[in-house]
């Protein structure tokens, strides 16, 4: 299986030997996305800023990777504060697709920077899904047991 690195300027850099993300066997699998300021490195106040950039930055990942947030199938959400979870929950509501990707919320982490969330992510990459379904010969079922 070959792996693919993926990186996007319109996202923060690394801050440690890893990539922003890895395409790998029709998947892209992003690393955990802060909400860093790409452009200055700044880091916003608050959780409800921290969010909105750090789901603005794993878009940028996404894209720069061939998928889009609707394709999406699990995100992770470390944040450091229980108390906002209701807060983290609505602005991440409003970035989901309909249905939204399976989910894990570990809360009161510690977080490098004063950093209070990171997201990391597994989508599909629909081009390579595509290729997969039309591979398929006229006989077989899809993986969801459909002909």
């Amino acid at each position: 299986m070959t792996r693919q690195a993926v990186s996007s300027e319109r996202a923060p850099a690394a801050l440690g030997p890893y990539s922003q993300a890895i395409i790998a066997g029709g998947f892209v699998f992003c690393s955990g996305t802060a909400g860093i300021d790409p452009a200055t490195g700044g880091v916003p106040n608050g959780i409800g800023a921290q969010t909105e950039q750090a789901l603005t930055n794993l878009a940028s990942i996404l894209e720069a990777a061939g998928a889009s947030m609707a394709d999406l199938v699990k995100t992770t959400i470390f944040y450091a504060e229980v108390d906002d979870f209701a807060t983290v929950n609505e602005i991440y509501a409003r970035h989901m697709p309909d249905p939204p990707p399976a989910r894990s919320a570990p809360a009161n982490v510690r977080l490098p920077r004063g950093l209070l969330i990171s997201i990391d992510a597994i989508a599909v990459i629909p081009a390579q899904a595509a290729a997969g379904r039309l591979g398929a010969g006229a006989g077989d079922a899809d993986p969801a047991g459909c002909p």
